[in-house]
């Protein structure tokens, strides 16, 4: 735990050190997100900051690499933490020339497809696919196409979920929370080997994130851009396939499926909340006969706005929703007490469906009407 601890905070600090750099650099390169209708930034603020995300990556994998625990158990025995750094690479270095010039959604495409492809032939791939009541072991063709696919899906998920300063970044920091909780909790359980890929992959994950949020959230100085978000989304998504690589949930001991499903969910369960708001705006503008992809501002973020919640408040409370979703499926997946953690759960909704009603509260319980004499 301390050495994961230590990685994580290694990451971190190098994020942070670096961001104020990779702003100077945007705004000398003229990298800027220049303000438009639908967005909630009043002022054009440079972009590229996952350049600095993936300093801090680099760093806290050379880092562990020297740690002995982790270097002994994991990387003299696994090609997994470089498979990630050149995935990550080239994704970041994709979103830099998307940031700075703007690439269509064909080449975009294709460059994710490319970091993926590259990360999962080094070795980070899934060989067990697990289902309720049984793993079933995956061919090595079969094992690269599902890899890939969660990986680019994984990436264009997260890419959709920034729309208010610090809110990716804070989600991210949540799901690789509880990914790790997870992760680290079962091999704990189950006695697996403590030194695995997904429990590293998503420290290093919460160490960015951590070292860019202050940089990041409102007032935002610097916007992770496409390089970030493609970068999240990506290690993300290895913690994920890597897990699923390595762990044959046949031999987990349980008879619940909970766990054997839960690396496939946790992912998405983090980002449920603004996913959900993606899909159901597409479905909006479908249903209205525009293009899915057609800007508006009817999104959660606006909605919150509009009802009265601060821009910070209102990214508050969807790192408060993004938290209770991931850390409570965790908890219901490896609490022996379920029906404690159920009950501590839905509890926690009716606070969440509070703070999300909280200004039309206050307005309906303020006294109206002039005072009398």
């Amino acid at each position: 735990m301390r050495e994961y601890l230590l990685t994580m905070l290694v990451a971190a600090a190098a994020t942070y050190l670096t961001t104020g750099v990779v702003r100077r650099a945007a705004l000398a390169g003229g990298v800027m997100a220049e303000v438009r209708d639908r967005d909630v930034h009043a002022v054009p603020t440079p972009r590229m900051g996952g350049l600095a995300m993936l300093v801090g990556l680099a760093a806290g994998l050379v880092v562990a690499a020297e740690l002995p625990f982790l270097s002994r158990e994991l990387f003299a025995n696994s090609h997994d933490p470089w498979a990630l750094l050149a995935g990550a690479t080239i994704i970041c270095a994709l979103g830099v020339v998307d940031d700075k010039w703007g690439l269509d959604a064909v080449t975009k495409l294709a460059g994710q497809v490319l970091a993926a492809g590259v990360m999962v032939v080094l070795g980070i791939q899934m060989t067990y696919l697990p289902v309720p009541g049984t793993t079933i072991v995956l061919d090595a063709s079969s094992g690269f196409l599902l890899s890939v696919l969660i990986v680019v899906a994984t990436v264009n998920a997260v890419n959709f979920v920034d729309g208010l300063d610090g809110l990716l970044a804070g989600i991210a920091l949540t799901a690789a929370l509880a990914f790790f909780s997870y992760t680290y909790l079962l091999s704990i359980e189950q006695q697996f080997d403590r030194a695995i890929s997904p429990s590293l992959f998503s420290a290093l994950l919460a160490g960015i994130c951590l070292g860019f949020l202050p940089h990041n959230f409102y007032p935002a100085k610097i916007f992770m851009g496409d390089s970030g978000s493609m970068l999240i989304g990506l290690v993300l998504a290895a913690s994920t396939v890597s897990f699923a690589g390595q762990i044959d949930f046949g031999a987990v001991e349980s008879e619940d499926v909970s766990p054997a499903l839960l690396p496939l969910i946790l992912p998405f369960a983090a980002i449920a909340a603004p996913f959900l708001d993606l899909v159901l705006a597409i479905i909006r503008r479908t249903m209205s006969g525009r293009s899915p992809f057609a800007p508006d501002k009817q999104h959660l973020h606006h909605r919150l706005l509009e009802i009265g919640h601060s821009h910070r408040g209102a990214v508050l409370i969807m790192y408060f929703w993004s938290a209770l979703i991931a850390f409570g499926v965790v908890a219901l997946s490896l609490v022996s007490a379920q029906a404690w953690a159920l009950v501590a759960v839905a509890l926690l909704v009716v606070v969440g469906v509070v703070l999300l009603r909280l200004p039309v509260i206050q307005r309906v319980g303020a006294p109206t009407g002039k005072p009398t004499r």
